[in-house]
């Protein structure tokens, strides 16, 4: 599948969406574990979540982040991928459907497209939630390095850096992981 992508310099998220069928849970289970751990060997692949289906239920989401739109076109582009898309095929009801995603709002989109944004009061709680303690956290952490390193404890320098020991944590790993756990109340 040939997906065509605008190629920039910004995080691009992959969502994957899949009806297993009943029958193959087990074997499509082993096929998402290789999958994944196929995608987190390629160039620029920064991380993979799997959104597994509540009891009883089919739909998979597997949500995959990489450092741009050109590293992750070679993803979907490569034969490997191709090769696991048809090998998929037979294990899952109604094909491979895929959505990419460049919006820094993305944390917040409902892994089902017909689901509703949650409100905003919510995405800015959580958001707030998150980046507060985290402001709070990291100048302390950094605070003896600052005094180590006193040419880097500038008003400009010490905010450059402390600013990128909170953003990359809570873009790559925190704010994913706490949209996963307050999925519910975000939809509710």
């Amino acid at each position: 599948m040939n997906t065509a992508l605008q190629v920039n310099r910004t995080v691009v998220t992959l969502v994957i969406q899949h009806k297993a069928r009943a029958d193959s849970l087990a074997n499509y289970e082993q096929w998402l574990k290789r999958t994944v751990s196929a995608a987190r060997r390629q160039p620029g692949h920064l991380d993979a979540n799997v959104i597994r289906p509540d009891d009883g239920g089919l739909h998979y989401t597997t949500v995959v982040r990489f450092a741009d739109s050109s590293l992750l076109q070679a993803w979907l582009d490569s034969t490997e991928r191709q090769a696991l898309v048809e090998e998929v095929l037979p294990l899952i009801e109604g094909g491979d459907h895929i959505q990419v995603h460049e919006d820094p709002e993305f944390w917040f989109t409902p892994p089902s497209v017909s689901a509703p944004q949650p409100p905003r009061w919510k995405q800015a709680l959580l958001t707030y939630l998150v980046i507060c303690p985290m402001t709070m956290i990291i100048p302390q952490l950094l605070a003896p390095f600052f005094a180590r390193f006193a040419q880097l404890g500038g008003v400009i320098t010490s905010n450059l850096i402390v600013n990128v020991f909170v953003i990359l944590p809570v873009v790559f790993y925190i704010m994913p992981w706490v949209t996963r756990r307050c999925a519910n109340w975000l939809r509710g």
